[in-house]
């Protein structure tokens, strides 16, 4: 059975007005599928990324986003593992989610347990995963390892630092303010450097007597590209999973050679492709989160109609933690 859903559209690319609301046909879940009623949607930079068209849509008209928790209210053929009433959340390189209602994958979805809220799971599933996989899959690190991470107030950030502590490993914070420095402290930084009054690459060699870190994470992209370079300690690595102030210059490899560094761009679908990897990074992300080692939040709440004023936020930096849509 078809049914109409209200969704944010954009029909081409550019600022939060091209989002508009209208009313789209849902239909019934097919082979595989399920028909979620969404309660809650995660907000997410990547979002403001394909608004703007640097990451491309399929075709337009787009619904965005990406991450939503909410319940079950049809099932496909073929799906044993739900039914009717399930509370599910889900995150995957799949648009929809920026509408009352979507049809998704059986098997890409996740089980809300009964000690997480749907705001809860909204605002931590994309981010949660993204900071488990950095921290447990990208590369090893160990208890007493030494990292930066860039953006540290911002929602992976504040999992990561929170999560990194647990696991004894000393993160270095950057932010743009000391209200966000405040944040980054509080989540479990054990430095915090404000990029803005302070020489970021200079700060971190002196924290460490001049040998570097580990690894540093970065989502920034062109503008700390090269000073992140600059504090990876010998046969350190350099993570990049994004790009927000545009993307990192090109690059010899051969420099790279001096200190047999190491430079990589990992992306979160890849650890989470089959069913499997996702039930698992999923299981361990909502037993952090049960236990207390971190709080997700959502630290922000916009109703769902506010999405065009959420977007801004995100864009100009306004957000620190986690923000979800409300329907």
């Amino acid at each position: 059975m078809t049914l109409n859903a209200f969704a944010a559209r954009i029909h081409e690319y550019g600022p939060p007005e091209v989002l508009k609301f209208e009313t789209i046909e849902v239909p019934s879940p097919g082979p595989g599928q399920i028909r979620v009623r969404n309660t809650a949607i995660g907000l997410n930079f990547v979002e403001v990324y394909y608004r703007r068209g640097t990451f491309p849509v399929p075709s337009f008209p787009a619904v965005l986003g990406n991450e939503a928790a909410g319940v079950v209210e049809a099932v496909g053929s073929g799906v044993h593992s739900l039914k009717v009433g399930d509370r599910v959340v889900y995150s995957d390189d799949i648009h929809g989610a920026y509408a009352t209602y979507c049809i998704y994958p059986a098997d890409r979805v996740a089980l809300i347990p009964g000690t997480i809220t749907d705001h809860q799971a909204a605002a931590s599933f994309l981010k949660g995963l993204t900071a488990r996989y950095l921290l447990k899959e990208v590369i090893e690190l160990l208890p007493g390892d030494t990292v930066v991470y860039h953006a540290a107030a911002g929602g992976v950030g504040k999992i990561f630092c929170q999560w990194a502590k647990a696991l004894g490993i000393r993160v270095i914070g950057t932010v743009s303010s000391a209200e966000k420095a405040a944040v980054a402290k509080a989540a479990g930084c054990v430095h915090v450097i404000n990029y803005t009054t302070e020489d970021f690459a200079q700060r971190v060699l002196e924290l460490t007597a001049g040998c570097g870190v580990k690894a540093v994470f970065d989502s920034v992209g062109k503008d700390t590209f090269s000073d992140s370079l600059s504090v990876l300690r010998p046969k350190g690595t350099l993570v990049i999973f994004g790009k927000a102030s545009g993307s990192p210059p090109s690059i010899d490899p051969f420099l790279l050679a001096p200190r047999s560094l190491k430079l990589t761009w990992p992306v979160l679908p890849v650890y989470v492709s089959t069913a499997s990897e996702l039930q698992a990074a999923s299981a361990d992300l909502f037993d952090a989160i049960t236990s207390g080692l971190i709080e997700v939040g959502p630290e922000r709440i916009y109703p769902f109609d506010q999405l065009i004023t959420a977007h801004r936020d995100l864009e100009e930096r306004r957000t620190t933690g986690a923000a979800v849509l409300v329907i």
